[in-house]
């Protein structure tokens, strides 16, 4: 599957890895729903590294359509919130 990191770039993920990051992200969603905001920036960084360093990262030049989206490290819990589906950032 291929992840976009909005401002980072692409990154291959095999599916094999999404049982952690759907761990990552059921937290995130109850951060975001409970206004936790510490909560909220620990999890989105650890659930963005998680990618990173489960992932290859795809050259700069190639350009293949994204299945998952996830935001940058610097988005806001509001932003978040926007970006969310009933199941969170990734779909179960």
């Amino acid at each position: 599957m291929i992840v976009r990191i909005m401002g980072e770039g692409q990154v291959e993920l095999d599916d094999v890895h999404f049982a952690e990051l759907n761990r990552l992200d059921d937290e995130l969603l109850a951060e975001i729903q409970g206004g936790d905001h510490d909560g909220f920036r620990r999890t989105l960084a650890a659930l963005l590294d998680a990618v990173r360093r489960l992932g290859q990262p795809l050259p700069d030049d190639a350009l293949q359509p994204s299945e998952l989206i996830l935001p940058g490290p610097d988005a806001t819990l509001e932003e978040v919130e926007q970006m969310l589906s009933d199941d969170g950032l990734i779909p179960n």
